[in-house]
């Protein structure tokens, strides 16, 4: 999601259609899905903040490139999506992995994680649901707990395509990010909106204060 608001959602993508859209489309998305790893960078950064390797991958669809990087660079994955086709691949693609079908809104793993990352997933939901996520990000933080989350660099909607599907996007303001980041105690250590080095994806990176 590039620019929020460059062009509106319509009533054939919202974000009720995500995960009927994506368990139609997973093979075409496995088969198009960038694996260049150009996250990579955002991804070491992320690591390099935390102790553990231990990582929950909300949305985490196929697996491919990066949930398959993280568990080389010793990860432990647990990769979680609402998309059954989208979960049959990542545990195929990463057999060694967790594989939990369910969707990530209201998520309560009773656990908690290193490493929290929601890479091009949150960005899915409407603006409601992405704010009620902030409280299952700090559900399974610990304190130094790193999460990384992409948005849209601005507020808005807009419609995208996966697997050659229109799929529904959204987007808060920058402030209204950094809001919910403190009101669940989350530091913000970075964001670039439109990054040139990441294919232009709008990235965040937080950590859970030692006391949040």
């Amino acid at each position: 999601m590039k620019d929020a608001s460059a062009r509106p959602a319509t009533a054939q993508a919202t974000p009720e259609d995500i995960l009927a859209t994506y368990d139609r489309v997973a093979e075409a998305f496995a088969r198009s899905r960038d694996r260049t790893l150009y996250e990579r960078r955002w991804l070491d950064r992320a690591l390099a903040h935390v102790g553990g390797r231990r990582v929950l991958d909300l949305g985490c669809g196929t697996g491919l490139p990066i949930a398959a990087y993280l568990q080389d660079r010793r990860g432990t994955v647990t990769g979680v999506d609402g998309a059954a086709a989208m979960l049959a691949i990542f545990a195929r693609n990463l057999p060694r992995a967790r594989a939990i079908h369910t969707d990530m809104r209201g998520l309560d793993l009773g656990e908690t994680f290193d490493v929290i990352l929601a890479w091009n997933s949150l960005f899915h939901l409407s603006a409601d649901d992405q704010r009620d996520m902030f409280k299952t990000f700090r559900a399974h933080a610990h304190p130094r707990s790193v999460l990384l989350f992409t948005t849209g660099p601005g507020p808005g909607e807009a419609v995208g395509r996966a697997g050659g599907a229109p799929v529904y996007h959204a987007s808060l303001a920058p402030e209204d990010y950094r809001a919910l980041l403190a009101e669940q105690g989350f530091e913000e250590i970075a964001f670039v909106p439109e990054d040139p080095a990441c294919k232009g994806h709008s990235v965040w990176l937080a950590r859970l204060r030692d006391d949040g």
